[in-house]
């Protein structure tokens, strides 16, 4: 029982804990739809899934102590934040909202995005790989551990979901559509800064 409530929250304070990810979520709901959110937010549970498959089969251990290997996904996850800032600071302002507009993202498009934001991201593999090394018990039954597995990704799901549904709300989006180039600049700037920062952290072993 004390495994299961320290597994339970920790991941709710990591899962609220402001990142890429949420960085990611409200900009797509803001900008796009509330279905472009969702959709990205259900990306990220996906990314989510992908740190815990590699952490219970061994891999989060070599990860963890091959440091040439972290810091290639580290750089990676910096270099994909860094790009995706950039395209956003990119937006230009014109004369009217409908030339303004942000290009739209497929359901696919908005799914992978919120996939790769996660799944390239060296925070949730170190919170990963800790959690299960240090909270989890090695004789902890795999059926078990496959379950904390489900519920970190849903709790990403659900919260990012959260996110997505209220920045999406009719009432918020109307009052910044006439700025919402520089909405989009203030986001891809802090994606370039979430990059710059992994990019320059030190690994750890």
């Amino acid at each position: 029982m004390a495994e299961l409530l320290a597994v339970i929250s920790i991941t709710l304070l990591a899962v609220i804990s402001p990142g890429p990810d949420f960085a990611m979520v409200t900009r797509n709901s803001l900008m796009l739809s509330r279905r472009a959110g969702v959709l990205t937010a259900l990306g990220i549970g996906l990314g989510v899934l992908v740190h815990v498959s590699y952490t219970l089969i061994g891999l989060g251990l070599l990860i963890q102590q091959s440091l040439w290997l972290f810091n290639t996904i580290k750089l990676a996850g910096a270099a994909y934040l860094i790009w995706l800032g950039v395209k956003m600071l990119r937006t230009q302002p014109s004369g009217t909202l409908a030339e303004s507009a942000v290009a739209p993202l497929s359901d696919f498009a908005a799914l992978r995005t919120g996939f790769l934001t996660n799944v390239l991201n060296p925070k949730t593999t170190i919170f990963i790989i800790s959690l299960f090394m240090q909270v989890v018990r090695p004789d902890t039954p795999l059926a078990v551990q496959i379950g904390y597995g489900a519920f970190i990704s849903g709790a990403h799901m659900a919260w990012f979901s959260v996110v997505a549904l209220c920045f999406s709300a009719s009432a918020v989006r109307e009052r910044l559509l006439a700025v919402r180039h520089w909405i989009d600049r203030a986001f891809g700037g802090l994606l370039v800064g979430f990059g710059v920062l992994l990019a320059v952290a030190r690994g750890v072993r």
